[in-house]
């Protein structure tokens, strides 16, 4: 699937929150909808990534964003963010949540 696929929502739940602190961390949760069937998948997919890059130690963020790591607490909470955002498009059921396309 592609990006393109998700709900509003989840999209602005996830890529627009993972945005405001970092371009290349939108990347990551860009590229994750590549290997999802669907949106049900990809947020399941998405919540392990969240909690992967929380349990990170330093020298693999600086991997993760490419030598250049933001700040590590506006990182987790802005993961923290993201997970409670997931949480929200989870209750709203599939059918009642709006796509463009």
């Amino acid at each position: 699937m592609d990006t393109d696929d998700l709900s509003r929502e989840a999209y602005e739940g996830i890529l627009i929150e993972a945005e405001k602190l970092s371009h290349d961390l939108t990347l990551h949760y860009g590229l994750l909808s590549g290997a999802c069937k669907n949106e049900t998948e990809y947020i399941e997919k998405a919540i392990q990534l969240t909690k992967e890059i929380m349990q990170s130690e330093e020298w693999e963020l600086d991997d993760l964003f490419w030598g250049n790591p933001p700040n590590k607490d506006k990182l987790i909470s802005t993961c923290k963010k993201i997970l409670e955002n997931i949480e929200e498009v989870k209750s709203i059921p599939i059918e009642k949540r709006k796509y463009d396309f």
